[in-house]
């Protein structure tokens, strides 16, 4: 029997791996919620993590679930999409039953709608802060700042750039980030000789994402958007960024306008950053 969507009936759902052949399903479910991704989006996702889907009977992806592990400590979970038809008959909770016994016993952080934040207290998830999504197309053209202070990424500022990461958030995540930044482009910030901030900007759903940004000030923070602003030109440009970063305000005022929010919650014990390094803008809200 038809659903008014389309899907078939799915009393008979069956839980799976994520495969590269349930893609195209994954993005049409994407579609219906009116998320940006795109299919090159999606991929990247799946390559770096891994996660589960719901089938219907006749064989179409209903549900989907991504998570990505951060060394054995740590991990993040994001794309939890339920098809529209589907929703109300426990599919979220069963996606979310099943990544959690795979990620245990790792600490998990996502960025909750306010419609899953039940289903993830009802898991032990707590809220722990909130993250703006600004986006559009700068007002202006940004000037690149002095290139003895931003250059471009090297290979060898892997080492450097994953340390300044684990130093903001405590994951041990080097493959992603040299995955993000084969996708697009990373800056290095630089004192006294050595980096001490980054920032990457890819291709990512309407346009153009830049994030993760770390650096160990606002200031230096809004110098690496600069720059990477500066590179790309009045195009369509996404920043998710917290709350209590002092960006807001800046982004607004430079035409990158708050368009939603999503609570960022965690599950597990929470390791205080070294810093002086923090996260001023996400790589996106599922990787964080």
């Amino acid at each position: 029997m038809a659903t008014p969507s389309g899907h078939a009936a799915d009393d008979d759902a069956v839980l799976l791996p994520f495969g590269t052949e349930h893609l195209e399903d994954a993005l049409r479910l994407s579609q219906e919620m009116a998320w940006p991704y795109r299919l090159e989006d999606w991929a990247i996702a799946l390559e770096l993590g891994q996660g589960f889907v719901l089938c219907n009977r006749a064989g179409k992806v209903i549900a989907t679930a991504v998570w990505w592990a951060y060394g054995e400590g740590h991990a993040s979970c994001g794309m939890i999409i339920v098809a529209k038809a589907a929703q109300g008959r426990g599919h979220g909770a069963r996606l979310m039953d099943a990544l959690l016994a795979a990620a245990h016993p790792r600490t998990i952080t996502l960025n909750s709608t306010a419609e899953g934040l039940a289903l993830y207290e009802r898991r032990g998830f707590v809220r722990i802060g909130v993250v703006q999504q600004h986006q559009g197309v700068p007002h202006a053209h940004h000037q690149a700042p002095p290139a003895d202070l931003v250059r471009a990424m090297t290979p060898s500022d892997a080492e450097a750039v994953a340390r300044l990461d684990l130093a903001a958030t405590g994951w041990t995540r080097p493959q992603m980030l040299t995955r993000l930044v084969k996708a697009g482009d990373g800056l290095v910030l630089v004192r006294g000789g050595e980096p001490r901030g980054f920032a990457v900007s890819r291709p990512f759903g309407r346009g153009q994402v830049i994030g993760p940004v770390v650096a160990e000030s606002a200031a230096d923070a809004r110098t690496l958007v600069e720059a990477a602003l500066a590179g790309l030109g009045q195009v369509f440009v996404r920043i998710d960024t917290a709350a209590t970063s002092q960006l807001g305000g800046w982004l607004e005022g430079i035409g990158l306008v708050q368009v939603s929010d999503a609570t960022t919650m965690v599950k597990g014990p929470r390791i205080p950053t070294a810093g002086p390094a923090r996260m001023f803008a996400l790589a996106n809200q599922s990787f964080n």
